[in-house]
């Protein structure tokens, strides 16, 4: 199963409490369903913590350490000092999930969750780790800080443009691509999916969030990838596993895992 479906989930939130009542069965039984990776990302400290015993529990997950912007507003003041300890913990590839988010208007302030966002790009950059990013309704100021910084990463869930896209790419960065890609009236993201050269694009859930159709709505898994997969495979014109195999090598080069 994982010679045929190399699926990488680059983005999971296995900590969730969705999956409080079957984790343990979920994510032991993914790797007989062609899951080979998954990249469980922090939210803030406590879910970093967990994605880094998770990440110690099972063999092929990895954890990423970060403070998203809709948890800037609770985080204690020493923050980066407690990230960088978690940074030197077995397993942990990233500094994610980081960024920005203007959609809620009782997150941090815009000046608070862009100071947050650049300290914790620094501190990817002065461990030599890739960031994975948050942008939600906050392009125009994602994008000024990432052509200040010119990190590496990904810029998870993406929902810009096309140009957008592009930009990113030429700045170093990987597009991650999930289920909203197979849903009804997606022009933009199926544009993007179309547009972005394929060594560039990254494979996620955000699980428990953002199932594709026909699951729409439905706790999503990484096994739903495959949904996923089979629609910008559709809109590319090349095979699923080709699409999986390639998007597979291209977490292993950003994440630094072995194959």
């Amino acid at each position: 199963m994982d010679t045929l479906k190399p699926i990488f989930d680059s983005h999971a939130h296995y900590d969730d409490a969705a999956f409080d009542e079957d984790r343990n069965a979920v994510l032991s039984g993914l790797p007989g369903r062609g899951i080979c990776n998954v990249i469980n990302c922090g939210a803030d400290l406590d879910s970093s913590r967990t994605s880094i015993q998770l990440a110690a529990d099972y063999p092929y997950i990895y954890a990423a350490v970060g403070i998203h912007p809709e948890c800037v507003k609770d985080a204690p003041e020493n923050y980066q000092e407690q990230l960088e300890e978690l940074l030197h913990r077995d397993k942990v590839v990233a500094v994610g999930e980081i960024g920005l988010d203007y959609h809620f208007e009782d997150n941090a302030p815009r000046d608070v969750q862009k100071a947050a966002f650049e300290n914790q790009i620094l501190l990817a950059k002065k461990h030599h780790l890739p960031i994975i990013v948050h942008d939600r309704d906050a392009h125009g100021d994602t994008m000024e800080i990432l052509r200040k910084h010119k990190p590496s990463g990904v810029v998870h869930c993406f929902s810009g443009s096309v140009e957008m896209a592009m930009e990113c790419v030429r700045l170093g960065m990987y597009i991650g691509l999930g289920g909203a890609v197979t849903f009804k009236n997606a022009r933009v993201p199926v544009e993007v999916a179309a547009a972005v050269p394929l060594e560039r694009m990254l494979m996620e859930t955000d699980c428990p969030y953002m199932a594709p159709v026909p699951f729409r709505g439905k706790r999503n898994d990484s096994t739903l990838i495959a949904y996923t997969a089979a629609r910008i495979a559709e809109i590319r014109g090349i095979t699923a596993e080709e699409l999986l195999t390639v998007t597979r090598g291209n977490a292993e080069n950003l994440f630094s895992i072995q194959k």
